[in-house]
């Protein structure tokens, strides 16, 4: 009679399948690796407001995915969470959204040998070096991105208005790109001019601190339009959602929407030229999130790219930074993916 073999540790436990998950403020998006290397495939988008918790909301995944794979079907190893939040200890609540969890407790509901948890830009900023020319819009610069000198050109940034104001960095190093998470959507905001000023001045009768986010980002356009209405002087109207005030802006439907997207294009150009400034970021300024995809040409019309540069002294510096966007609004699952290679090289 044979002898039965060692049941395997938990650090001897297979890795794959995992799961990747990138949750914002709307929306939570999920990912399969199949295996190490792979391509994240099966990605589907479930709406954060739909599940109580993300453990319902993994669950619901799971439940399609057994579905679609049938008998091929394996419980994932791993989940790698990148979510739209500060992201130290162990409990966890989103900055836009109803989810407050542990992680310690999702990771034994869901019977995983580990759960990595990032910030979702954390996550976006890894997938930067990854990223192809198809997935970008490239907006100035000197060079031509993604450019097989990526590396070399220095520390990349990335920040994007969605739900709320995501922003971080990556740098490279000889243990490859290295990270930088941080909270500056929550830096405050500057006014280049006495018309913002003014914008500033209103808004701070409702909050104390004007952030970036608190204007640059899904819940914070409709301040923003609010602001613009009072400040040219225009009668008391009922709020607009950001995907009115959008959509009237684009049109042309409505001069105050118009002039609220023009504002806006105008101080994020402003607060990206900062981000560029404080990272060092020689190597590109990324532009993800909802909302600037949605402006198309309208963005690349825009004073963005004039108010990135007009940092003064410092304008031939700017010039010389690209920024691209990202059109591919799940990049952020290829990142969190990353992250899950580089925990397996520490292992190693």
């Amino acid at each position: 009679m044979s002898a039965m073999a060692p049941r395997a540790s938990a650090a001897e436990a297979p890795a794959y399948p995992s799961l990747v998950a990138d949750v914002g403020g709307t929306n939570a998006r999920f990912g399969w690796l199949a295996q190490a290397g792979a391509a994240v495939t099966d990605v589907q988008v479930l709406p954060v407001r739909e599940h109580r918790s993300p453990l319902s909301a993994v669950q619901a995944y799971l439940a399609l995915q057994q579905a679609r794979l049938g008998a091929d079907y394996q419980a994932p190893r791993r989940l790698a969470f990148a979510l739209a939040t500060s992201v130290g200890g162990d409990r966890l609540e989103l900055t836009n959204a109803h989810w407050s969890f542990s992680r310690s407790e999702l990771q034994a509901q869901l019977g995983l040998s580990s759960l990595l948890v990032l910030n979702d830009f954390e996550a976006l900023a890894l997938s930067l070096p990854r990223l192809s020319a198809a997935q970008l819009r490239q907006w100035g610069g000197a060079r031509v991105l993604p450019g097989e000198d990526l590396g070399a050109a220095g520390a990349l940034a990335v920040i994007g208005p969605g739900t709320g104001l995501g922003v971080a960095g990556v740098l490279p190093s000889r243990h490859g790109w290295m990270a930088l998470p941080g909270e500056g959507g929550h830096m405050t905001l500057a006014p280049a001019d006495g018309f913002e000023s003014e914008l500033l001045a209103q808004v701070r009768t409702e909050f104390a601190h004007v952030s970036a986010e608190r204007l640059l980002s899904g819940i914070g356009l409709p301040v923003l339009h609010q602001a613009v209405r009072a400040v040219l002087g225009a009668p008391l109207a009922e709020a607009l959602s950001t995907e009115q005030i959008v959509e009237r802006g684009l049109t042309g439907a409505d001069a105050f929407c118009e002039r609220s997207l023009a504002t806006f294009c105008a101080l994020l150009g402003g607060f990206a030229g900062n981000v560029a400034l404080a990272l060092g970021a020689r190597g590109g300024v990324y532009i993800g999130g909802g909302i600037v995809p949605r402006l198309g040409d309208y963005f690349f019309a825009s004073q963005f790219r004039e108010r990135f540069e007009a940092k003064g002294r410092f304008r031939a510096y700017l010039e010389e930074i690209p920024v691209a966007l990202i059109s591919d609004t799940l990049a952020a699952l290829s990142g969190a993916a990353l992250a899950l290679e580089q925990q397996d090289a520490v292992r190693l």
